[in-house]
């Protein structure tokens, strides 16, 4: 199916398909950086403080959620963060936002496009495209924009922004719908429990798939497209 041109739509999962990340979240540098610019917006705590509430805050929520694959905004947690140790009068929901994108800079240890993608996308040009991530929406729509990528796709969706990080029941349909496809004509490019899925069914709770590659790279599915 999709080397005789049939494919008329493309829908790729974000970080590790399209972009290529590496994060370090819980190192002292990474977190020297954030507690050193929360002193210049009136929150003072030590960076080892800072990676342990951090962490404790996540801990909680996931504890506490009742969900299977439950949601974190980060933003929020430090926004509860920045308010607990603020000392001087902040906005600790904005300011939580931005110690959110701080903290994520802060991270980055890389963050480029696959020029596998790029290719892909290239070559498919004149189709509908979708992107789904089920990261942060608070940094992922900036990188897409600086990377260039977010005008290439006709649809970008943040999993989070639904209030669930699960896939919600009829999601397939409705994202075919959206795109104007018909089940048979578009494929999936991503990663899920570490297989790239290409869907060539739909179901109700989008687990019908006939098409399936498992423990394969990539580069194997960029080679197929």
């Amino acid at each position: 199916m999709l080397r005789n041109g049939k494919i008329k739509g493309l829908i790729f999962d974000c970080y590790k398909t399209l972009i290529d990340i590496k994060t370090d979240e819980g190192s002292r540098e990474t977190n020297e950086k954030v507690s050193k610019w929360l002193l210049y917006q009136g929150v003072r705590i030590e960076p080892d403080r800072l990676r342990e509430e951090y962490k404790w805050k996540v801990i909680g929520r996931l504890g506490n959620s009742g969900q299977k694959y439950p949601d974190i905004r980060i933003e929020e947690i430090f926004a509860e963060i920045c308010a607990e140790n603020a000392f001087r009068e902040i906005d600790p929901f904005w300011l939580g936002i931005e110690t959110a994108k701080v903290f994520r800079t802060a991270s980055l240890r890389k963050l480029e496009t696959y020029p596998q993608s790029l290719r892909l996308l290239e070559k498919y040009r004149s189709v509908p495209k979708c992107i789904v991530s089920n990261a942060q929406r608070v940094f992922t729509e900036q990188e897409l924009r600086f990377l260039g990528l977010y005008d290439r796709f006709n649809f970008v969706i943040c999993l989070l922004t639904t209030g669930s990080k699960n896939l919600i029941q009829g999601f397939s349909k409705w994202l075919l719908t959206v795109l104007g496809l018909n089940p048979g004509k578009f494929c999936q490019l991503g990663t899920l429990r570490k297989t790239i899925y290409m869907h060539l069914k739909v179901s109700e709770s989008m687990q019908c798939i006939s098409g399936m590659l498992g423990n394969v790279c990539n580069l194997t599915a960029w080679r197929i497209v």
